[in-house]
C-alpha cells in the first residue's frame, strides 16, 4: 500500500491512503490519524489500512478525492531518530571518505520536509548540494539482530533528498532538514524491485529541468538496508518510526578505451565534481544557487511513478 501525510496546520498532519497510481487518496481517519500511530501498532492497524487501500484502488471508496502531492508533508513529518548510512562505497570513494566500511551517522529528525517544501539556506555560497537517496521507516528493532532479521523490521520505503552545505565545515550546521517523497510504500508494493535489502529502481534526478542522473539504486549498493539497520541496532534498540537513509545513490566509474567513464550521471553534485577532478584535474560544476530546482523520482516497470516526485527549490532563509 501507499501512505502519505497531508498538511493540516499541525506538526504531524493527517494520514492518507493513496491509490497505486497516485491519482486519488482517502483519509485514514477512524483507523489511524497519524503515521506514527500506525507504526506504533502496525500489526493491528496495517491490515485495516490495506483494506482501505484495496477499496480505493477498486474505485469503491466513498470519500476518495484527487491526490495533490504539493499538500504533502513528509510521510513521517517528525521522527524519533534519523540515521544515514554509507550504503554506496563508490560515493565514499569519490569524496575520499574512508575505505568503504559501513558508517552510520545520526541526523536531525525533528523537522522532515515534504516533497514540495523549499530547501531554505542562509547563504547561496555555502555549497548547497542535493542528494538522491532511498530511505526506509522501521518498526521496533531489538538490539543485536542479524541483517536478515533486521530486514523484517522495515515497514515502509520512500525517496529522500538530503541537502548538504558542502562549504560549511561544521557537520551539524551543514545538514539542513532532509526531504522525502510524497508517499511511502510497503515492501510488497515494490514487487521484485525490492531484492536483497535494496531497491532496484532507477533514481531519476533533474537539476533545473535537465536530467543529470539515472543511477539504479540497487546495482552498486555495497551495504543493504538489513546491514545498515543491524549495524545501528547492534547495542541498542530502535523504536518504531526510525528513519534510515542509504546515503547518496552512486555508481562506480569504469575504464573504457583508457578513460574512466561514468555513464549513469550523478545523484549529488559532489560526485560530479569529484569525477571532473579525476578526469581533468579540477572541478568545473558549481553547487546550487537560489531559485535552482531539483527533481527526484523513481518509476516502476510500468513507467508509473512509485513514490511520487520530490520537486524542490533552493530558497533564502529569509522566506520564513
Amino acid at each position: 500500500m501507499k501512505l502519505a501525510t497531508y498538511k493540516d496546520g499541525t506538526r504531524d498532519g493527517q494520514l492518507l491512503v493513496v491509490s497505486r497510481d497516485l491519482s486519488t487518496a482517502h483519509y485514514a481517519t477512524g483507523i489511524a490519524s497519524r503515521m506514527q500511530q500506525a507504526l506504533d501498532d502496525w500489526g493491528f492497524i496495517a491490515p485495516q489500512l490495506q483494506d482501505l487501500y484495496e477499496t480505493l484502488n477498486n474505485g469503491k471508496a466513498r470519500h476518495a478525492f484527487a491526490f495533490n502531492p504539493a499538500m504533502c508533508m513528509a510521510p513521517l513529518p517528525r521522527a524519533y531518530q534519523r540515521l544515514t548510512g554509507t550504503a554506496y562505497a563508490s560515493h565514499a570513494a569519490w569524496l575520499g571518505e574512508g575505505g568503504g566500511d559501513l558508517v552510520v551517522h545520526q541526523a536531525a529528525s525533528d523537522v522532515l520536509l515534504g516533497a514540495h517544501d523549499p530547501v531554505l539556506c542562509a547563504d547561496q555560497n555555502s555549497g548547497a548540494d542535493f542528494s538522491a537517496e532511498i530511505a526506509v521507516i522501521t518498526g521496533d528493532v531489538s538490539p543485536g539482530l542479524s541483517p536478515d532479521d533486521a530486514l523484517e523490521c522495515i515497514r515502509l520505503v520512500m525517496l529522500s533528498n538530503c541537502t548538504t552545505l558542502r562549504h560549511v565545515a561544521d557537520r551539524l550546521q551543514s545538514q539542513p532538514a532532509a526531504s522525502f517523497s510524497p508517499v511511502a510504500v510497503t515492501l510488497d508494493e515494490l514487487g521484485d524491485a525490492w531484492d536483497n535489502g535494496g531497491v532496484h529502481l532507477t533514481m531519476q534526478v533533474a537539476w533545473n529541468g535537465r536530467k543529470v542522473g539515472m543511477c539504479d539504486a540497487g546495482t552498486d549498493m555495497t551495504y543493504h538496508f538489513g546491514q545498515i539497520v543491524a549495524h545501528a541496532s547492534k547495542t541498542r534498540a530502535l523504536r518504531a518510526g526510525t528513519v534510515v537513509s542509504s546515503g547518496t545513490v552512486s555508481h562506480a566509474g569504469f575504464e573504457q578505451n583508457g578513460k574512466t567513464e561514468w555513464p549513469k550521471g550523478y545523484s549529488c553534485i559532489a560526485d560530479k565534481r569529484a569525477m571532473e577532478t579525476a578526469l581533468d584535474g579540477k572541478a568545473t560544476t558549481d553547487f546550487m544557487q537560489f531559485a535552482d530546482t531539483v527533481r527526484i523520482e523513481a518509476k516502476g516497470k510500468d513507467g508509473q511513478s512509485v513514490f511520487g516526485a520530490i520537486e524542490q527549490e533552493l530558497a533564502p532563509l529569509s522566506l520564513i
